[in-house]
């Protein structure tokens, strides 16, 4: 099996570098990759509006699409920029997890969450993200027409950056504390995206081999996870595989 892990790739409609890098790496997958994961902030902004796609992000969710169509299963995690993705994604087959969840890679329990919960002592953060989540914003946010909602999208967004800032300092330290604990859960491998900074090492836990993985961006690393048949190696975007 080969899988393929991305996160934080903080699309903002606009055709950026790693705009390009990402349709790229998308082409390369047709065909060749069995799942692909998209572990949280894919889109910065993203809300279940009336209007659909946002016109800027059409191209990447259409080729999105493609991939699942060629025989790519496809699994998206919310994470704190995009918001109630199975409105649009769910009625093509997509699944979309709005927290962490385990999941299963040949034989192998694997944990995969955004990982912007992982600091718990970060109160100021978990409340707005439960503000964004509740039923009462969610329901608030489909009456407002696409063009607004994207303004005030933008301004969520550097709220939210805001608060990502204030909590970056040791968030790398707090996620290998989180992956320990599930590794005495009894999952095998824990991939966290969240940080912005690429991760990929191996533990000896109980005389089993453990694989924590932080997942790096699209906006300065352009890396993703690459699994195949077993092993786990970080790959960057700027080149083909």
């Amino acid at each position: 099996m080969r899988a393929v892990f991305i996160s934080d790739a903080h699309l903002d409609g606009n055709a950026s570098d790693g705009y390009r890098y990402l349709m790229r790496l998308l082409d390369s997958m047709r065909g060749s990759v069995d799942e692909l994961f998209i572990v949280g902030d894919f889109f910065d902004f993203w809300f279940a509006g009336e209007g659909g796609v946002y016109p800027g992000f059409r191209d990447i969710v259409q080729r999105v699409l493609e991939v699942q169509r060629e025989g790519t299963s496809i699994s998206l995690f919310e994470g704190n920029h995009d918001f109630f993705l199975s409105d649009y994604f769910a009625q093509y087959g997509i699944r979309v997890f709005p927290d962490g969840a385990g999941i299963d890679l040949d034989g192998k329990k694997v944990f995969v969450s955004h990982g912007d919960t992982v600091d718990t002592s970060k109160r100021g953060y978990l409340s707005l993200r439960r503000i964004l989540r509740s039923d009462l914003f969610y329901k608030a946010q489909k009456k407002i027409p696409s063009p607004v909602l994207w303004q005030i999208s933008r301004t969520i967004s550097k709220m939210s950056r805001a608060c990502e800032m204030r909590s970056s300092n040791g968030l790398a330290a707090r996620m290998s504390v989180f992956a320990m604990e599930k590794f005495e859960e009894g999952f095998d491998t824990v991939v966290l995206g969240h940080c912005h900074s690429p991760l990929l090492e191996q533990r000896v836990i109980h005389d089993r081999v453990k694989t924590f993985a932080i997942l790096g961006d699209w906006i300065s690393d352009y890396s993703y996870l690459l699994y195949d048949n077993g092993e786990f190696a970080t790959r960057s975007g700027l080149s083909s595989d």
